[in-house]
């Protein structure tokens, strides 16, 4: 059986894009420092690359990347970082995310030299315990109201009223695909309930969540004739914030319970689970949910008259609350907030019925959020386009792939370049999005499909309108996108060095080193140090921050070293088997280059991955200009060449300067 030497879990609440580019990313870091690992994925279409016991058991840590439920109990005495899908995007961030789980204790507690921000994420706060708990909910919901959704939308193809059978345009399929889809739009706030309990009071917690959300949806029933309580009366329902306070309540009153019938001997276990547990917690949830029903329905009568409130302020403060939200993170949370919010409003345009004020806003506040979810990626496919020579290769393909994503509506295609620059590719995301809201309310059109992009357009109201704003908006925001694109190619072309001038004496060689004279530059024989003694990390730096100034790379050996230290404490640069690559970037270094210092003995105190000292550290020296192109070459060839186990063996076990500098710059070409 393999063994890894990390496991992880990856989960968002879609399961369409956030959950397989943690996977990459963290599979991409782990690759980078000579890790194996195995990434269980939670997508919608199920557990995908399973993880076993036995791999969970041989693992050394474990990396939880989700915002639902992953069953994280499996792992529990491992060592585990445990964050938002969100935190593991890309390869650094993923890679941080590695080096905090192989230097976390079992209990979950961080080893001293991690930094405070990192504590608090190890133990995983409050909030996003919530957020996961909801996330696993709304995960399971949106499955409903995008298949119930979309089969009410297309009853509409043979007529407005084509589903009631006293109408002229009465089609019989077309009833059919109305009654199933509404009867899947009607689930969507028991299974939301259910499923936010789940996550928490896991299977036990079904049941209670299933009847909170069924009473979330019909209320407190009374008579009305006799103004009592009445199981044949009608009640008002109280919506998907009832289907989220019922799934809360049934999840945490099950952990209640589980303490509560602690006590009972082990061989009742049985009958706690399939009598006690659901006989008391059902009778619990119940009594509790038909007991706060008026205060709630009151709560969401505010909060749908609170929206309707913002459209009668003018499409442009609506179009710009729904724009901002659906662009800020991408598919995370607050794009998420917004998106149930349109499918809450649309579940109560469908049941008003065509042609109420409640259908007309409802549908018009869908396709604004539609459009806002759809207009990221196609800025991106029209940036890379349009300004191709500003885009390296892989971001080039990305943008193509993103036509689709974004034709289709989903937004989590756009996230590799925000997070590459999140200022200011993330304000202008935000103002394409607002522009399609925007001009999506102004132009009236109604979309009765919670989900589907372009798929769905035979059913949206105006439907070419609708098309037409999102492509402005797509164009807008693409060519401000190309416009930073190019400022900052141009910016980092200015910044790039010119490679060294050779000896007079000698053009026609010159000439013919020329193409090597940049890479063999960056370690200079007077900069590699074989034989020193350090007693600590700190020490090393210092030596190599002052052989800097002496070198002339640098000009301030205190600025140096502070920088050397932030960059440790953002997570150790200690790899394996001896060897550190510690990185400055700052505005004190003039030039970039690389020092090398060795100690045979080795250098205690610097966290590594296998928990060995370092015996050589591969120093790199960024101007603060370079940092995102000079550094991030410099740094993949440095930790690509620690993957080659003749090159460790040559800089290691060498004492001659001249040699190692060769060996080193030969992979920096």
């Amino acid at each position: 059986m393999a063994k890894f030497d990390i496991i992880a879990a990856t989960g968002c609440p879609t399961g369409i894009a956030h959950t397989f580019m943690a996977k990459e990313a963290l599979e991409k870091a782990a690759a980078e420092r000579g890790l194996t690992i195995k990434v269980e994925t939670h997508g919608q279409v199920g557990v995908e690359n399973e993880l076993t016991k036995g791999e969970i058991a041989g693992a050394k840590a474990v990396v939880v990347a989700a915002d639902k439920d992953v069953q994280a109990e499996r792992f529990a005495g491992k060592p585990m970082v445990s964050v938002g899908v969100s935190k593991a995007l890309s390869v650094e961030a993923a890679g941080k995310l590695i080096d905090r789980a192989l230097r976390a204790t079992g209990d979950d507690s961080v080893a001293a030299a991690a930094d405070v921000e990192d504590e608090v994420e190890e133990k995983e706060s409050v909030g996003h315990i919530i957020y996961k708990h909801l996330m696993n909910g709304v995960s399971h919901m949106l499955v409903f109201v995008v298949a119930g959704g979309v089969l009410t939308a297309l009853s509409f193809l043979w007529g407005i009223t084509s589903f009631d059978s006293t109408a002229s345009d009465y089609n019989t399929f077309a009833a059919m695909l109305k009654i199933i889809g509404g009867i899947a739009m009607n689930l969507m706030v028991p299974v939301l309930s259910a499923y936010i309990a789940e996550s928490i009071g896991k299977r036990p917690a079904l049941v209670p969540g299933f009847v909170a959300g069924m009473i979330a949806i019909q209320g407190l029933p009374v008579n009305a004739e006799t103004g009592m309580i009445d199981a044949g009366g009608a009640g008002v329902g109280f919506g998907f914030l009832g289907g989220i306070v019922g799934g809360f309540l049934a999840g945490y009153v099950i952990l209640l319970l589980e303490k509560v019938f602690a006590g009972l001997p082990k061989n009742l276990d049985g009958l706690k689970a399939i009598f006690l547990y659901p006989l008391f917690s059902t009778a619990i949830v119940g009594l509790v949910m038909l007991g706060i029903s008026g205060p709630m329905a009151a709560i969401n009568t505010a909060m749908m008259d609170f929206l309707k409130g913002l459209s009668a302020s003018g499409a442009i403060v609506l179009g710009l609350a729904i724009g901002c939200m659906c662009a800020v993170d991408m598919g995370g949370p607050v794009n998420k907030a917004a998106y149930v919010t349109g499918t809450a409003m649309l579940t109560e345009a469908l049941a008003a019925g065509v042609g109420t004020d409640t259908y007309n806003f409802g549908t018009n506040f869908m396709a604004a959020v539609s459009a806002a979810c759809i207009v990221p990626p196609l800025i991106t496919t029209f940036a890379v386009v349009v300004g191709k020579k500003y885009f390296s290769q892989e971001d080039h393909d990305a943008g193509i792939v993103n036509l689709i994503l974004g034709c289709t509506h989903i937004t989590e295609g756009a996230i590799p370049f925000m997070t590459k620059n999140i200022w200011p590719v993330m304000p202008i995301m935000m103002l394409g999005s607002s522009i399609a809201s925007i001009l999506t309310i102004m132009f009236n059109v109604h979309d009765p499909a919670p989900h589907g992009g372009f798929l769905v357009l035979p059913v949206v109201e105006n439907g070419p309108l609708w098309v037409l704003a999102i492509l402005i908006s797509a164009v807008v925001g693409g060519i401000l996108f190309v416009a930073f694109k190019k400022y900052d190619f141009e910016k980092n072309q200015k910044a790039a060095p010119a490679a060294p001038a050779k000896p007079v004496e000698a053009p026609k060689a010159a000439a013919v080193e020329a193409p090597k004279a940049e890479a063999a530059d960056f370690v200079k024989v007077e900069n590699v140090f074989v034989a020193e003694d350090f007693a600590s990390r700190d020490e090393a730096l210092s030596f190599v921050s002052n052989q800097a100034v002496k070198a002339g790379v640098a000009s301030d050996a205190d600025a140096v070293m502070n920088a050397f230290l932030a960059r440790e404490s953002e997570g150790t640069t200690g790899m394996m088997e001896g060897f550190a690559i510690p990185h400055a970037k700052s505005d004190a270094i003039n030039e970039a280059a690389v020092i090398v210092v060795k100690d045979e003995s080795g250098v205690t105190g610097w966290d590594t991955m296998d928990g060995a000292p370092v015996n050589v550290a591969i120093a790199l020296l960024i101007p603060g200009a370079q940092a995102g192109t000079t550094h991030l070459k410099i740094l993949s060839k440095v930790a690509e060449a620690l993957m080659d186990e003749d090159f460790r063996a040559t800089v290691k076990g060498s004492t001659d300067a001249a040699e190692i500098a060769k060996t080193i710059n030969a992979r920096l070409v």
